[in-house]
């Protein structure tokens, strides 16, 4: 019997991965195949989702602040072998609700730090915390109080999930506008976080990937000697994607937006990477003008944009 390998990450705004998994299997089984489900994120929205049954966690709602310091909920995963997974987003992202003025010169990761803190207190001896999404570009120095301010991390040991490779300094210039900052704040916030480096214990400035989320990545490397991984590579391994490939005659990836981006350090290029002489298939919900001889990389590209859609695409493919 065929066996086709489904891993898709969230259509973001739309679909969860699990959504878009379930829907597209069951097309797939629908027309005699065997779908195996494998939801999947790059560090960003739906991490913790998507390693909740392969580490085990338990999701904790706790009390936090948003961005602007308001009161909201987060939350975390804890694993009974102490391994706690914290989305960024969850207290800082850039769609956390806030009532007031969302500036992103304010905008801090101090909640953030106060769920890490928790999940310490909670036993947690190996914090993840997936940094994709955030509003902050406050360098990581909002966590860093949140957390000092808590009695610190112990013993607890930090790794930061992202899909970027910028460079600390750099954060404000590549993603201050999508957090809404004009070209007078990204000039700020850049001189911030240049002041910022040189005070913190390890200087950022020329670690790859220490931009992430405004800067907290480069913040947690400094202070708590946090390491930096790639997100997709993370769930991947996590997931015990290599393994499954090894017998599948098909591979299903799945994202929102197939584009130029996603070749650059995106969980579609991660899976690409691992599939050997597995075929894939893209089944996205939209296609951008700059994707070029990237298309070449599938067997064939699907546009599915809801879920009667992406059962419709399970149902047609053909390993």
């Amino acid at each position: 019997m065929t066996r086709i390998l489904i891993v898709p990450d969230s259509f973001k705004g739309t679909y969860t991965a699990v959504e878009v998994a379930d829907a597209i299997a069951s097309g797939v089984e629908s027309a005699g195949h065997t779908a195996i489900r494998m939801p999947v994120a790059d560090g960003g929205e739906g991490t913790l989702d998507a390693l909740a049954e392969p580490l085990g966690l338990a999701r904790i709602e706790v009390e936090t602040v948003n961005p602007w310091r308001a009161p909201c909920r987060g939350l975390l995963g804890m694993s009974p072998d102490g391994t706690a997974v914290v989305e960024l987003a969850t207290a800082s992202g850039i769609t956390t609700p806030h009532d007031g003025p969302r500036d992103a010169v304010t905008a801090d990761t101090y909640g953030t730090g106060m769920v890490m803190a928790d999940a310490v207190r909670r036993g947690a001896r190996h914090l993840v915390v997936a940094a994709g999404g955030s509003a902050t570009t406050d360098g990581g120095v909002g966590a860093i109080a949140a957390i000092d301010e808590r009695g610190g991390l112990g013993d607890a040991r930090v790794t930061v999930l992202s899909d970027v490779t910028t460079r600390y300094t750099d954060a404000a210039r590549i993603f201050g506008p999508q957090k809404g900052a004009d070209p007078a704040a990204v000039a700020l916030l850049t001189r911030r976080l240049e002041e910022t480096a040189s005070t913190l214990p390890r200087d950022p400035r020329e670690v790859d990937g220490t931009g992430a989320a405004g800067g907290f990545s480069g913040g947690m490397w400094s202070r708590f000697g946090a390491e930096l991984r790639s997100g997709a590579d993370f769930v991947l391994d996590a997931v015990g994607f290599d393994d499954a490939v090894r017998t599948a005659d098909l591979v299903v990836v799945g994202e929102g937006r197939l584009d130029g981006q996603s070749r650059a350090g995106k969980i579609v290029s991660a899976i690409l990477a691992r599939c050997g002489e597995v075929p894939a298939v893209a089944v996205v919900g939209s296609v951008g003008d700059d994707l070029g001889d990237y298309r070449a990389r599938f067997e064939n590209v699907v546009v599915a944009s809801d879920a009667a859609a992406l059962t419709r695409a399970g149902r047609a493919l053909r390993p």
